[in-house]
């Protein structure tokens, strides 16, 4: 770095369920000086203290201890906060553990800013766009209208419980479904039932075996076919499909529900290689984000900034979504994170 520790610095945090992103930069012109990762950030569900020591971790490791009386803003894209109103509980949690974590380490507090990780994902779009949509595809789903930064309208993110449809969540969750359904003969075959089930460790004798029969979108058995579900399942008897579904349901609910969302990769994979079930998952996954970004009611030819995988250069939903919102006169924006919004915020906190 240096001579470029010299000038005003600035830090942007993109902090998530999983983990903890930290970038520095010059506040001059936003030059990337290095970046570090914590913990978990997840405003509402990371206890205070523990946020603290994540976000303390992060910043630690890109700020050099010499350095950090250089930092003249900093802002955090939280998950579970926003910039909207300084009373929402998880804006408030995330900026007493922001503050506390910076005074630890001995950086200026006195700019700190605290907005949703999906605003900063937003500013994250070039050229630092104030209005527009934003859409999150990855493990949960959400839209939000964003007005001069700030969120005004909120559509799904309802978590996975209540919402989030056509999320990462929403996709395994129906992957284990159609394995469920074709087990119990109200599904069509899917190769996902053997790919849900060797995932989960089930015992190999009970998983489907021979070929998945082809069938059209309208569930029609295409020629090459072996016949209706289940009789059409070569050397899939009702007993193991029965034990089939005696070993999965107890290995699915030994974890976290929202864990679901591994299997959203096995839909893509089965979709590739046009699996008629997975192919049907992935267009009402698409059905669905369409329907959330309309909610808001999108002019023709305004923006939608775009981040999740689900919706990355390689993500399963990106053709199909993109189609969809064509027909709408609209397109997607796509940021990988939100880290270059919250350095862009924080140049933007800190006066010429």
């Amino acid at each position: 770095m240096g001579n470029d520790l010299n000038q005003d610095l600035v830090v942007g945090l993109d902090a998530g369920g999983t983990r903890t992103r930290a970038v520095l930069a010059t506040a001059d012109d936003g030059r990337v000086l290095g970046e570090s990762t914590g913990g978990p950030g997840n405003a509402m569900t990371v206890p205070v203290p523990q946020l603290t020591d994540h976000l303390a971790e992060a910043l630690a490791r890109v700020v050099p201890e010499g350095a950090r009386a250089r930092v003249v803003a900093v802002t955090g894209g939280f998950a579970g906060a926003t910039a909207a109103s300084e009373e929402d509980p998880g804006t408030s949690r995330a900026r007493t553990a922001l503050t506390e974590a910076l005074g630890r380490l001995g950086i200026p507090t006195g700019r700190v800013g605290v907005c949703s990780d999906i605003e900063a994902a937003f500013a994250a779009a070039p050229g630092t766009p104030s209005e527009g949509l934003a859409l999150v595809a990855g493990t949960g789903a959400v839209a939000m209208r964003i007005t001069d930064r700030h969120a005004t309208t909120t559509v799904d993110g309802d978590g996975w419980l209540l919402g989030d449809e056509g999320s990462g969540f929403w996709i395994g969750r129906s992957a284990v479904r159609a394995a469920l359904r074709m087990a119990d003969g109200r599904g069509r075959p899917t190769v996902l039932a053997g790919w849900v089930g060797r995932t989960l460790g089930l015992p190999v004798d009970v998983l489907p075996k021979g070929s998945i029969p082809s069938y059209d979108q309208g569930g029609t058995a295409l020629p090459s076919g072996a016949g209706a579900h289940p009789t059409g399942v070569p050397g899939w008897s009702p007993a193991r499909r029965e034990d089939f579904r005696r070993h999965l349901l107890p290995a699915v609910m030994a974890d976290p529900p929202i864990r679901l969302a591994r299997f959203a990769p096995l839909v893509a994979d089965a979709a590739a290689e046009k699996d008629a079930v997975a192919e049907t998952i992935l267009r009402q996954a698409a059905d669905h984000l369409l329907e959330t970004v309309r909610a808001l009611e999108p002019r023709p030819g305004e923006r939608i900034v775009a981040t999740g995988g689900l919706l990355g250069p390689r993500g399963p939903l990106t053709v199909p979504l993109a189609e969809r919102l064509h027909t709408h006169g609209l397109s997607l924006d796509w940021v990988a994170d939100g880290c270059p919004g919250a350095v862009a915020l924080a140049r933007l906190a800190h006066p010429s």
